[in-house]
Order: structure tokens, then C-alpha cells, then sequence
């Protein structure tokens, strides 16, 4: 089973999102790295809630598109990375997200409006 990066952004925003997953941005980062085409980056209130939305994620791209990720920070639960190879996706607990503030490092890149218009 294959899936697009597009589609792929959209069923992880969707799985965020079920898991009350806040300040959802997306970057297209395709046009000035190749390390992936999109970073997907997201906020939860507490280690348990960032646990659970990277779960869900897990769990939902599984079940839509046979992937799983390379994946880093689940047992700590203050910024959990999900490698889909051309999608990944950072979970923070806000003070992390500030701290490593990946909007500003990925500076160059467009932001990708909600819903996902790609």
C-alpha cells in the first residue's frame, strides 16, 4: 500500500487532532531539504497527552497506509519524532516546541495552511 505525501499529512493532522493535539503547523520543507518533503510539528498539554497523540498517529498511519515510523522521545514524552521517511512528524509539550522553536530553524519554508491545501 502506498500513499502519497500529501495524503499522508492529512491522515496524521486528522489523528492529531482526535487526540486534541493544538497548534498544528505544517511545513513544506521539499524545496530547501532532503531530508523530507513535509514536517509535520504539533503541541500536547502533558507528557500522557503527547504519548497518546503520537500513539494515535502510530496507530491510524498503520492502519491507512501499512507504515510505521522510525521513532524517537516516546518513553520521555517531551518531543516524540515519527520518521515516515518523506513526512516526519515532531510531537512537543509546549516548553520543548519553544525551546527548539523548528518554525524559525525551518524558517524558509511555506507553511502549509489548515486544512492541509496542498
Amino acid at each position: 500500500m502506498t500513499i502519497d505525501p500529501q495524503a499522508l499529512v492529512k491522515v496524521v493532522v486528522e489523528a492529531a487532532e482526535d487526540k486534541k493535539a493544538y497548534d498544528i503547523t505544517v511545513l513544506d520543507i521539499s524545496r530547501i531539504s532532503i531530508i523530507a518533503d513535509y514536517f509535520v510539528i504539533l503541541s500536547g498539554r502533558s507528557t500522557t497527552q503527547v504519548q497518546a497523540i503520537a500513539e494515535e498517529i502510530i496507530k491510524v498511519v498503520n492502519e491507512k497506509a501499512g507504515l510505521v515510523p522510525r521513532q524517537e522521545g516516546m518513553r520521555e514524552g517531551h518531543w516524540v519524532l515519527l520518521d515516515y521517511g518523506d513526512v516526519v512528524v515532531h510531537v512537543f509539550q509546549e516548553s520543548e516546541r519553544q525551546f527548539y522553536n523548528l518554525e524559525r530553524l525551518w524558517g524558509d519554508a511555506r507553511v502549509v495552511g489548515m486544512p492541509v491545501n496542498l
